[in-house]
Parts: C-alpha cells; structure tokens; sequence
C-alpha cells in the first residue's frame, strides 16, 4: 500500500478543552518530544499489519487504541516500551514509513501545532531490508507530504527529524553519523532513547563528542525511569541542551517548610545548573503518570511536580510523549494541566513560548516562531 493512497486522510477526532472559555485546540502550539513509533493511527496500524500478515491483539480500530492505552498504564516504563513492539513491526518499510509520517504531520497539525520536532529510532526499521538512509529518507518524504497537504488545506506546519540512537545498542556513532548526514535534509538534532536505568549516556560518549564537534543539537531522554545521576550525565556526557522528561530533577528541590500561601525550597547544584542555564525540561505529564515517573510524589496529575518547577523558574515545556499510548494530544495534555493547576492562557502561552525557544531551529526562526505563538494566543 503506497504512502499516496494509504486509506483514511481524516486525522482522529479531538475533544475540546476549554480555558478562559478558548479552546485549546486553535492555540498555536509547540512540540518538542513526540515519538514516531507511539503516534500511529489504530486504522493505520490494521491497515499496515494486514498488508505484512501480522497478527494483532485487535482487529477495530477503537479496540486496538483501548489495547494501547491500557497496556501502556503499567506504572513501567520496560513496560510501556513493550507496546512498540506493535507499532514498530508495521514500520519496516518505505511506504509505511512515509504514510505514517505524513499522517503524523497531518494529527499535529489539526490539533493546533505550528512547528514539531518528530523523532524516532532508524535503527529499528530495518527489518525488511531498509538502509538507515534509506529510512530517513523515507520519513522525510512523508513529513514532506504532511507539510504540503497542511499547506494546501490553508494552515502551516513546520517539522523536524530528531534522528535517535537506542540506548541499549552500540551504534550511536553510526546513528549520529547519520543525523549529520541528513542535517540540511530534515534532520535538526540528536536523542537517545530506550531503557535508562543501567544504560547512562557516558555508553555513548564518543557518538556525542562527535556531535559536539559537528555542532549538531542533542536532546537526552534522562530522569524518567531513572534519577539524578541520568540527568547528570545528559549534561556532561552528551551535552544536552534539552532533557527528554527530566521530571525526576524535582528529587534535587528539597521543599523546606510550606504555609497556607508558599512554599519554601532550596535546590541542589544539579537543579540550580539547570534553573539558570535555562536547560529545557520535555514534561510529559499523561506519559510520566504511566510509566511511574512520577511515583516518588503521587498517582495523580495533581501529585506531578510540573508546577512546583513551572512557579519556581525552570524552562517547563508540554509535551505528549506518546500520543497513541496515551490516548493523548497537546491540546489534552495542556486541558488536564489547566485543571489540575489552575493554569489559564497566559500560562499556556508561556508553556509555547518556552517550547518555541528551545526548538533546534536557527535563533531567528526561534524568534520568528515565538512572535506567530504570540500573535495566536492574542488573536483568541
């Protein structure tokens, strides 16, 4: 089934939330932290298994998304990452690479995003004989297709490969010679992702030196599943300038007494580093509930420490993670945070702002973006 004919074009209905009586949903937005693999379509994925003979655990679009979201409410993250295991297996070739790309740009941009950085993993889909350029390529296209089938409905989008080594591996140095590669092809940075406890970015400290000297942007995932010291090597050994998640940072704030009004805290070296350099978190708030991220402070959306980083200073981004695990959108994600905190929209607005000026674009698309995330929430 080819990219150009490849079933339904509609993206998924979204539900509306509300703030300040707007909804969410027109707001311009930004997406750092969005994974390929974990944004299919159910009628795509059935689609796609059915062309390769894979067997599935549900054969309805609306079952196979309720399996998803079920399966990923594991409280794990090894847990979670199991459910790509399905999503994955659908995306070994060009055609279905590309066709879930484009319609990945296409559930982004009805849900109200101007610009997202979409990453995934290359060296996981090469199974039915792909070459990782090959593969890239094969993304681009279909982010390509998204972009300009965006542009013909009369919207904008602008998008972005975070190419992505797999912790667990031994091919980052291959993987960020492939970033490189396609830099002025699409590609604006760098991650890794996977299991992170027991597999630190010092692993892989040769693959990020060498982006370093090609001054290719990396974004690490650390303090999700596990704690400080991830973090600490996101920053010395790969050089992040953004943190996937980073939740796990708030173990570095020590909350030394609170009354009816404030709350009184100090913060580490690690944590007071990242206040002041203004390094990004990717919160991730539905995904960090799922995977026991944020199990040291609560079970609750409440419970998240998203807003004790967000009141004291930290660059706090929104983000969706996993959008088909987590049977989730950016304008859902921001809705719940707005409930469980009280956020209106000039909060939401500072969420894009800070989102828009920790993309891996030039400093004055950076600056550009920003201004259009300003003249948006202004126009509402």
């Amino acid at each position: 089934m080819s990219a150009e004919s490849s079933g339904p074009t509609e993206p998924p209905s979204t539900t509306a939330h509300l703030v300040d009586g707007v909804d969410v949903r027109v707001l311009p937005k930004v997406s750092l932290h969005d994974h390929l693999d974990g944004g299919l379509r159910p009628q795509t994925i059935i689609e796609l298994a059915d062309d390769i003979g894979l067997d599935l655990p549900e054969t309805n679009a609306d079952a196979l998304g309720d399996w998803f979201s079920t399966q990923a409410n594991s409280g794990s993250l090894v847990e979670y990452l199991k459910t790509f295991d399905v999503t994955t297996a659908v995306m070994q070739t060009r055609d279905g690479l590309a066709r879930i790309a484009r319609e990945f740009v296409l559930d982004l941009a009805a849900d109200g995003v101007v610009y997202g950085e979409i990453r995934w993993a290359p060296e996981q889909h090469l199974g039915r004989g792909l070459s990782l350029d090959q593969a890239v390529d094969a993304v681009q296209s279909g982010l390509e297709q998204g972009v300009a089938d965006v542009r013909a409905n009369g919207a904008s989008i602008r998008v972005g490969q975070l190419v992505t080594a797999m912790r667990h591996a031994d091919r980052a140095l291959e993987i960020a010679e492939l970033a490189v590669r396609h830099r002025d092809a699409g590609v604006v940075g760098f991650d890794i992702a996977g299991a992170e406890a027991g597999f630190p970015p010092s692993n892989h400290r040769v693959a990020f030196d060498y982006l370093a000297e090609q001054y290719l942007p990396t974004t690490v995932h650390a303090g999700e599943a596990d704690g400080l010291a991830s973090i600490q090597g996101a920053l010395l050994d790969g050089r992040a300038l953004r943190l996937g998640h980073g939740v796990r940072l708030a173990e570095d704030i020590t909350i030394e007494r609170q009354d009816d009004e404030n709350i009184y805290v100090s913060l580490g070296r690690l944590s007071q580093w990242v206040k002041d350099r203004e390094i990004t978190l990717e919160l991730s708030p539905s995904s960090n509930l799922q995977t026991g991220a944020i199990a040291a402070w609560g079970d609750e959306l409440v419970d998240h420490p998203f807003d004790l980083l967000y009141q004291l200073g930290f660059r706090v981004t929104v983000n969706t993670d996993n959008r088909l695990m987590s049977s989730t959108t950016l304008t859902r994600e921001l809705g719940l945070l707005s409930e469980a905190f009280g956020y209106d929209l000039d909060d939401l607005e500072t969420f894009q702002l800070n989102a828009a000026r920790s993309t891996f674009l030039p400093l004055e698309d950076r600056e550009d973006l920003a201004e259009a995330i300003s003249a948006g929430f202004d126009a509402v």
